[in-house]
């Protein structure tokens, strides 16, 4: 899969910007603020329907413009095909052929991103929000269902929250449709919690090998799920549903304290290990870039096993966070079979033969130029 085209109107700093790119390596140079992020974000937002970098959609439209658009068009093994998302101060409308999709969970999946940014090295020694937002992101790409279930479980989680705020300081919750929301909130968190497991196994399978390539068989990586609730992986759904009406009895008092729902996938975290010590805690930088760079490759490849088509992968300024093996060991992965678009301020650090032969994009002051 790749991207042969892009158009942006009213897009951030770009009034009009029209560019034709290489299916295999696309390069941006130029210095920092002068636009070559803007376009990368595009290319996500185009495939995820929102920023890697604001859940603020107002910000994606130029200033004083009344909306803004990215029109793209795509190549698969089918053939191509145009996509187009339209941003207005009232909400996203995206269009897949020229139809426009009633919703955007049925729009997103259509282009597969794998985005790689200084940020995600945070998946690994960030906050559980952000590895929330990586599982739940990663999730929704390779399977659609995923994202219809989880803004369900969002509206269930905000009505339960809405409930407990207006009793909060109560000793107890008498109330018949606190307990109709719990109960579906329950059945809604355990297919979250289950779909989430199943992808980390996936992802453990390649990430483990990636892993231990990298680190030259010294090191193995572990990816586990940490679920508030304590739950076991094994149970099945009826003995996770049980357990989690369990929990949420117990922590019912503290609920009611504080007005909001303690237990569920909302509150959950993944955690890493390399050779069974925690990488956030324990791990040094170069252990926690490298399973940073072995769960994005992992990535590429778990979605070309799902979805039989290579994802795009997004470099953005991150290949000068890396030394120069973890480099040469990215690119050589992606050579030849992956469309990567990379933003830098200079190539003069990157000794690989894969950017030598890369379509070069100059960027200074919004106006690129192709070499």
């Amino acid at each position: 899969m790749f991207i042969e085209h892009l158009q942006l109107t009213n897009y951030r700093n770009y009034e009009s910007l029209t560019l034709d790119f290489s299916p295999k390596i696309n390069v941006f140079i130029g210095e920092n603020a002068q636009g070559k992020t803007n376009v990368m974000e595009s290319i996500y937002v185009l495939a995820m329907a929102k920023s890697h970098r604001t859940s603020n959609d107002k910000e994606l439209i130029r200033w004083q413009a009344d909306y803004g658009k990215i029109d793209g068009v795509v190549q698969n093994r089918y053939g191509s095909f145009p996509m187009e998302l339209s941003v207005t101060k009232k909400g996203k409308k995206g269009k897949i052929n020229h139809l426009e999709q009633t919703k955007l969970s049925n729009y997103i999946g259509q282009m597969n991103v794998v985005m790689f940014a200084p940020e995600d090295l945070n998946v690994v020694k960030g906050s559980p929000q952000i590895r929330r937002r990586f599982i739940d992101m990663e999730i929704g790409q390779i399977s659609p269902v995923y994202l219809h279930e989880l803004l369900t479980f969002q509206k269930l989680l905000k009505q339960r929250n809405h409930l407990l705020k207006i009793n909060q300081g109560k000793q107890q919750i008498d109330d018949v449709l606190f307990a109709i929301y719990t109960e579906q909130y329950i059945q809604s968190a355990v297919q979250i919690i289950r779909k989430r497991l199943q992808f980390i196994q996936l992802l453990q399978d390649w990430a483990e090998k990636i892993h231990s390539g990298i680190s030259r068989g010294l090191e193995k990586l572990t990816i586990q799920y940490r679920a508030t609730s304590g739950l076991n992986p094994e149970w099945n759904d009826d003995e996770m549903a049980t357990y989690l009406e369990k929990k949420l009895a117990e922590v019912r008092k503290r609920e009611l304290e504080r007005g909001i729902t303690l237990v569920g996938p909302h509150r959950d975290d993944l955690q890493f290990l390399v050779n069974d010590y925690d990488v956030q805690t324990y791990g040094s930088q170069g252990q926690q870039r490298t399973t940073a760079l072995s769960l994005k490759l992992a990535e590429i490849e778990l979605i070309k096993q799902e979805t039989k088509e290579a994802p795009i992968l997004l470099l953005d300024d991150v290949l000068s966070e890396l030394d120069d093996y973890r480099q040469s060991h990215l690119l050589n992965t992606i050579q030849g079979e992956v469309q990567t678009f990379v933003t830098t301020t200079s190539v003069d650090g990157i000794h690989h033969e894969t950017i030598q032969h890369a379509k070069m994009f100059h960027v200074k002051q919004g106006v690129i130029e192709t070499q």
